[in-house]
């Protein structure tokens, strides 16, 4: 969607892109540099603009401009360069709105990507340039080139991932030539210091190509190279302990401390590697071990404690409705007790109020019966009194022995009826004991009777034969009887084979049933059936094909009578056709059934 307000240079501009030719679009794409020159830096007219270059494809064309052939475009490597800057100065700080996901996730990987493939570009033709001049102009665009994409990386951090995992990177980091090598290095080590986190999450290899080619420079003849790659190793090394410890342990990197020491009696050595032999050092390489054992263990610790903390202060809700609800608690319970104590106090109180106003009344009761009684009986009366309350006073005193008598023995009761519960349990386990005993003993066989058991036991049966005398039958009876029992026992096994086939036959008939509606269930429809099968659904019996075709031809001239012909019909009354239209022909009807003979 284009949006309003758009300038009209802008307009213009895309205008006269779109109308030229191919070879005239970079020339015209180098009036964006003096639209974005003249607005001032940080304001929201720039943005502006750069949003309507975005939405007007201008970046685009700058991008498609930059991966074409540099001998076809008009101004050759010095409108490359420019673009380069135009494109970079539009990239940074340019909002995408809608089109956000395209422009981080397309559009600047493959900026970053033509910048490496420009400088590749131009060392090649640095290294194959004769004069002098031409490659000062050469490095010139080289160096433009390059800050471009540091500006690029800049604005946007994320592409410097992909930036150190390219190979583009690293083959410009392997050029021989001093000014490209210094200018690389120089480009890197800014990079780094914009983020430097992102060195180690490239993939190991690449990590150690680049490795290598820092050191090779290191060992450089030339001052200049040696200087930056040493700042460049130095940075590295102080971002990321890692890469000392590989220096100092990689059998790769073995001797290098050595060869650098060599190299400082014989050339004029500068600050940054006196300090890099200092850090490959013994001593130094200790410190730094326990540098980052102690960064380790402060890290530890303040992981446990920040879980420590978290855990508390996820307890310290609970914790504190636990304090309430034990407060509350606590408190209900001193109320309770408080109230206790005052219901004991009036119960207290009230009984004994109840008592003075017994004693109170005994003693007007005792009054006024010494009133009525006559002065002789006094005597009589007041012994009664005593003796009544010596059998109360008794009365409770024995109850009061008892019930301390029968607390007293109550754990010799508890014991006892333990006692009886373990010599039950212990009598049926020696009951069950015996038991599997008799079980499982050996036949000692049966013992011989003596004449005495003999006599003894046929005394014993003759009591029961007439005690219980058996009923006898005659011949005649007893032949009746069993023929009347043969007779029970044919018709029994005759009418047993006859529900048997009976049976057979209705699970035949259920299964053929079962059959044909499957085989109705799985038919293919008219517009799919063949021509052999509507056979298989040809019935054997005669009448059920005649009662179908009939059915069929009835329905069929039901539809095909006119409509004055059923008028007056119900939806439930029978269609009634004379059997002369009836014409039946066996053999082609479409009833369920076996298969045709």
């Amino acid at each position: 969607m284009k949006p309003t307000g758009t300038d009209p240079r802008i307009l213009a501009l895309a205008a006269e892109v779109a109308k030229s030719p191919d070879q005239n679009v970079p020339v015209i794409l180098l009036k964006l540099k003096e639209i974005i020159n003249n607005t001032p830096i940080g304001s929201s007219e720039l943005k502006k603009i750069k949003q309507d270059i975005y939405c007007y494809d201008l970046i685009q064309y700058c991008l498609l401009v930059l991966s074409q052939d540099c001998s076809r475009i008009q101004g050759g490597w010095n409108t490359i360069s420019q673009l380069t800057q135009i494109l970079s100065h539009c990239c940074v700080g340019l909002e995408p709105g809608e089109d956000a996901e395209e422009f981080y996730n397309e559009l600047l990987p493959s900026a970053a990507e033509n910048f490496l493939v420009l400088g590749r570009r131009l060392q090649t033709c640095f290294i194959n340039a004769a004069k002098a001049e031409e490659k000062d102009e050469l490095l010139h665009f080289f160096q433009i080139v390059t800050d471009s994409l540091f500006w690029l990386l800049g604005g946007h951090v994320q592409l410097i991932q992909n930036v150190l995992q390219s190979d583009h990177l690293l083959h410009l980091l392997q050029a021989d030539s001093v000014q490209i090598g210094s200018t690389v290095m120089t480009m890197l080590e800014n990079i780094l210091q914009i983020n430097s986190g992102d060195l180690l999450r490239i993939e190991g290899k690449t990590l150690h190509s680049i490795l290598n080619e820092v050191v090779f420079k290191l060992l450089s003849t030339s001052p200049v190279i040696r200087s930056t790659a040493a700042k460049l190793l130095l940075l590295m090394i102080e971002s990321h302990q890692e890469i000392l410890i590989l220096l100092r342990l990689s059998a790769c990197y073995k001797g290098l401390r050595s060869l650098l020491s060599k190299q400082e009696t014989e050339t004029e050595f500068s600050q940054e590697l006196k300090q890099l032999i200092g850090l490959l050092s013994p001593e130094v390489y200790e410190e730094v071990e326990e540098q980052k054992l102690h960064q380790a263990a402060c890290l530890i610790q303040a992981y446990w404690k920040g879980f420590q903390t978290r855990k508390r202060l996820k307890k310290l809700p609970s914790a504190v409705i636990a304090l309430q609800r034990s407060f509350r608690s606590k408190r209900t319970k001193i109320l309770l007790k408080i109230n206790r104590q005052k219901e004991e106090e009036d119960l207290r109180l009230q009984l004994q109020l109840q008592r003075q106003r017994a004693m109170r009344l005994s003693r007007e009761l005792r009054l006024s019966m010494l009133e009525i009684v006559h002065p002789g009986q006094v005597e009589k009366h007041n012994r009664e009194i005593e003796e009544k309350s010596a059998l109360i006073i008794q009365k409770h005193w024995r109850g009061y022995r008892e019930r301390k008598n029968f607390h007293q023995q109550r754990p010799s009761l508890l014991e006892y009826k333990a006692a009886v519960t373990l010599q039950r349990a212990a009598l049926k386990f020696l009951a069950k004991c015996r038991k599997k005993k008799k079980l499982f003993a050996r036949w000692q066989g049966l013992q011989e009777l003596t004449d005495a058991r003999r006599v003894e036991l046929k005394h014993q049966v003759d009591d029961y034969l007439k005690r219980h005398p058996g009923s006898q039958l005659s011949d005649v009876a007893s032949r009746e009887l069993h023929a009347h029992a043969q007779e029970r026992l044919q018709h029994y096994f005759m009418s047993r084979a006859l529900e048997e086939r009976a049976q057979q036959h209705r699970e035949a008939l259920m299964a053929q049933i079962s059959t044909n509606i499957e085989q109705l269930m799985k038919a293919p429809s008219l517009k799919e059936a063949e021509g052999k099968d509507p056979e298989l659904f040809l019935s054997r019996s005669r009448p059920v094909a005649a009662k179908a075709k009939e059915a069929h031809l009835t329905t069929l001239k039901h539809i095909q009578a006119p409509w004055w012909k059923k008028l007056g019909e119900e939806p439930g009354d029978e269609i009634n056709v004379p059997k002369d239209e009836l014409n039946l022909e066996l053999g082609t009807l479409f009833i369920g059934g076996t298969k045709p003979p």
